[in-house]
């Protein structure tokens, strides 16, 4: 218990964490709440009802970087308001150096955090306290899930990597998040084991480039289809996935550790960005189309059921209209399972924003946007339509708007509906597809799977079922 901070607050100090942007800033923002309940506070969604507000941002986009803004300046009043509230600003707008322009910008921020650091929260949080008080906990524990999140969660992710060496034209990564860390497999194995343990049924091992997992340890240090095997091992865990993956580095092993590790889905997340050569090289991204076109032939060749998803960057700096044709060319010819689109936004720092003017049009960049979703739509469906009427085993996450949803392995999400008031969350269930939509799936129950790790939120019951 937490008392008297600055001699306004009695009782339990409750906080509330926000956080944009990807899947790693998702895992930094379970790591803060941990720490903070281990600290003695209590969560809380409402904004307006915590003493403690951690805002964990995200810049690879400018419109992600306005959001966060937006909502950072939204906070003053509530802190003039309540003096004693503590605001906190973590992620890629802080950046590993700090920046010293955001507390001149935003003096009503008490803490400035990089991405991925608890510490300077927990610092603050006893500095300010007044002389003699008491409190529960010291920090926290990284690998312990908070306790919203404790057997309601999933599907975890787990940073393998952090950081980037591979300074793409574009990206502000590597300046914000630094160069490339592996973590240590023992340690990765160990956090998978306590995820598992708070009833965590998945984890997604993420880096900016996952597969040079192990690169900077040394020649002889375990590579990602070790860290697959080790995490596959896991009691509890059933299904292990991975992003995000680069076309210069996924290689044989990888394919190899996917076809034959029976927890590995069979989704890939491999970004393009741009399907003209000119273009890959003003982005730096150290590919040519035909090099990307080579890896989709051997990964579908290898693993015939994989489902494959990329990202494209439109508006780069210089796209002509045939340029960008180009894109739209190869993902006809590639149909991709899955296109992340997004228009280039220059980012302070970049070598693109510093040399590369951003003459193409936003209304130009919205139309190619529009031309992406629209073909990627039409993928999507055709091949999502070849389920219908498929059995597919599923992992079912939780509920929305009433029904159950849960996704296949190779990522597909599906919806399906059950009255009997079991709970099927973390269960593996079989279903029928009874209709399919570009984006999602509904399907109707068939079988549910035992599981000897899965213990009693598993429904037992199966005798009613249709198999």
């Amino acid at each position: 218990m937490i008392l008297g901070h600055k001699g306004l607050i009695t009782g339990v100090m409750k906080y509330s964490i926000w956080t944009i942007g990807c899947q790693m800033n998702s895992s930094d923002s379970l790591r803060v709440a941990a720490a903070l309940e281990a600290w003695g506070c209590e969560h809380t969604e409402d904004i307006r009802q915590a003493d403690i507000v951690v805002l964990n941002t995200c810049v690879v986009r400018q419109s992600a970087e306005d959001r966060a803004s937006g909502f950072l300046w939204s906070l003053k009043p509530l802190k003039e308001r309540r003096p004693s509230l503590i605001i906190a600003l973590m992620g890629c707008m802080v950046g590993i150096r700090g920046n010293g322009q955001l507390r001149e910008r935003y003096p009503h921020v008490d803490v400035f955090m990089p991405p991925g650091e608890v510490q300077p929260l927990i610092s603050y949080l006893e500095t300010v306290l007044l002389p003699g008080e008491e409190r529960c906990g010291s920090g926290g524990d990284p690998y312990t899930l908070p306790s919203y999140a404790r057997g309601q969660l999933v599907s975890a992710p787990v940073p393998v990597v952090l950081g980037c060496n591979h300074v793409c034209s574009y990206c502000v990564i590597p300046a914000r998040r630094g160069r490339e860390r592996s973590r240590p497999l023992t340690t990765v194995v160990s956090e998978v084991e306590t995820l598992a343990q708070n009833g965590v049924r998945e984890v997604v091992l993420l880096g900016q480039i996952v597969d040079r997992y192990g690169y900077d340890l040394g020649s002889d240090a375990p590579r990602l289809p070790d860290l697959l095997a080790a995490v596959s091992a896991v009691a509890g865990i059933v299904r292990v996935r991975f992003l995000t993956s680069h076309p210069s580095y996924f290689d044989e092993p990888l394919i190899e550790a996917v076809r034959t590790l029976p927890k590995v889905c069979e989704h890939i997340e491999v970004p393009i960005q741009a399907g003209d050569d000119e273009i890959l090289r003003r982005m730096r991204r150290g590919y040519t189309v035909d090099d990307y076109r080579r890896l989709i032939e051997r990964i579908r060749k290898q693993l015939p059921e994989c489902s494959i998803a990329t990202d494209v960057i439109v508006g780069f700096p210089g796209e002509t209209e045939q340029q960008f044709q180009h894109t739209l060319d190869l993902l006809a010819e590639l149909q991709m399972d899955v296109c992340h689109v997004a228009m280039y936004s220059p980012r302070p720092g970049t070598l693109a924003a510093a040399t590369m003017p951003d003459d193409v049009p936003p209304g130009e960049k919205k139309r190619r946007l529009d031309a992406v979703n629209a073909l990627q739509e039409e993928i999507a469906a055709r091949i999502n339509r070849r389920l219908l009427g498929q059995r597919v085993e599923i992992l079912v996450e939780g509920k929305q708007k009433g029904k159950w949803k849960g996704r296949t392995r190779t990522n597909k999400l599906v919806f399906f509906c059950d009255n009997s008031g079991r709970d099927w969350r973390g269960a593996l269930v079989d279903v029928v597809v009874t209709w399919t939509g570009p984006w999602s799936m509904q399907a109707e129950l068939a079988t549910v799977r035992e599981n000897e790790h899965y213990g009693e939120r598993l429904p037992r019951d199966t005798s009613g079922l249709t198999s």
